[in-house]
């Protein structure tokens, strides 16, 4: 069976809302190349068709909307020793679909249920309507295995309230659904129960005028039926002052000594002290300059940025061993090269966005 599966369902006067479902559940659907170039053809091809009223994208399960890419079989072929080529490919492609969904004319409607990290992040945040619903767990924990956040998260890192884009990136500090909403990383909450229905309204809309204003109807009516079961919990909310007052240092090696500090029991922040107790200090680094050097970049620009970057740290020790570790043999011991923030070389950080 296809890796992705397409579906369509007719509109009551004579559209059709087409559906994208991301079919690889036993790797919680890990976006893969294979992945990537059949849902770019499709859209594509929906682009031109005028019949198509909107795009729903989903995936199977109820586990995972996609957890990532499929940086496993990356690191396949990285190990392998092969060329530049093929993490260029692989990222060009990947990056190029992202942008697409950021810059499609039609809605496309984000069904982000259960787990959403990486690349599913990277999906999900083009989209024009991005769903959440109770069970949605979204995260970019690229720091934890030598990489940094990318499919468009310097773009929307960058563009969170405060420092919040900079500390989650640095920590990969978990986010639900309303933390999401709270960040403007999604659009409206669901209640998963819902998801049927909200097929069914979408058919029987009417699609002959603004389609994004039919879209908006059928989604703000289930959110208002939805409430019930929405938890208004959001601990970035919760800790927005405390991110602000922890980010706000003169240096990396500063930030890490006063979060190292804080002495409290409060499971959050837990989190975010163990993960930078385990995270990549080159990876730190190679964050906290990419958000820096895209600040003011178009979203263009930081996509062409972004594939620079990636396809430095393939060819770099870091992220192959961060993998290794973490993915591959599971023993959960990354051997970064180096200990702590305070030793990384800092004109070796400046040779991962040489120009040239």
């Amino acid at each position: 069976m296809s890796c992705v599966l397409f579906n369509e369902y007719p509109t009551q006067d004579g559209k059709k809302i087409v559906e994208i479902l991301l079919n690889a559940e036993d790797s919680l659907n890990a976006i893969t190349l294979e992945m990537v170039d059949l849902i770019q053809s499709k859209l594509d091809q929906w682009k031109e068709d005028d019949a198509v009223a909107a795009v729903l994208l989903d995936s199977v399960g109820e586990k995972a909307f996609c957890a990532g890419g499929d940086i496993v079989n990356l690191y396949t072929a990285m190990s392998k020793g092969r060329d530049a080529r093929f993490s260029t490919e692989f990222f060009t492609r990947e990056y190029e679909l992202d942008y697409c969904i950021h810059t499609y004319p039609k809605p496309i409607i984000c069904w982000g249920h259960g787990i959403v990290m990486g690349g599913g992040m990277g999906l999900m945040n083009g989209c024009s309507h991005r769903v959440v619903t109770e069970k949605t767990h979204m995260a970019m924990p690229e720091v934890k295995i030598g990489y940094y956040p990318d499919v468009g998260g310097s773009w929307f890192l960058n563009r969170l309230q405060g420092r919040t884009g900079l500390f989650l990136g640095l920590t990969g500090n978990p986010i639900n659904a309303a933390d999401a909403l709270f960040l403007g990383l999604a659009d409206r909450f669901i209640a998963f129960e819902r998801r049927a229905q909200m097929l069914e309204n979408l058919q029987a809309e009417r699609w002959d005028s603004d389609a994004y204003a039919a879209t908006n109807r059928v989604l703000r009516q289930l959110e208002l039926e939805s409430q019930e079961s929405f938890n208004a919990n959001s601990p970035v909310q919760k800790h927005y002052r405390f991110i602000q007052q922890v980010t706000d240092t003169d240096s990396l090696a500063e930030f890490v000594d006063v979060l190292n500090t804080v002495d409290t029991d409060d499971k959050w922040i837990y989190k975010a002290k163990k993960a930078i107790s385990h995270a990549s200090p080159l990876s730190m680094h190679i964050i906290k300059k990419q958000l820096e050097v895209t600040r003011h970049m178009s979203l263009k620009q930081v996509f062409e940025s972004e594939l620079s970057l990636s396809v430095r740290s393939c060819a770099n020790r870091e992220f192959l061993e961060g993998i290794r570790a973490l993915l591959v043999d599971k023993d959960g011991v990354p051997k970064w090269t180096y200990a702590s923030v305070q030793e990384v070389d800092l004109v070796f950080v400046e040779s991962f966005f040489a120009t040239s």
